[in-house]
């Protein structure tokens, strides 16, 4: 099988690859080094400030 870089998108074998998903070292590296400088980041939600539809109970109905 045969996968794309996620970096610079050479194609390159997946089994045997020991730097895989990468094609190189140089790659998995420059990846690396993006995620320690936190130029990636994983997208957080906020909570918004209005209460949910339901009135923000509990989920039974109380009379």
């Amino acid at each position: 099988m045969r996968v794309h870089c996620p970096r610079c998108g050479k194609e390159t074998p997946y089994e045997g690859n020991s730097f895989r998903p990468f094609c190189s070292e140089r790659c998995k590296l420059i990846d690396l080094g993006k995620w320690a400088a936190e130029e990636y980041r994983v997208p957080v939600e906020t909570p918004s400030e209005q209460p949910p539809p339901n009135g923000g109970g509990n989920g039974r109905n109380e009379a």
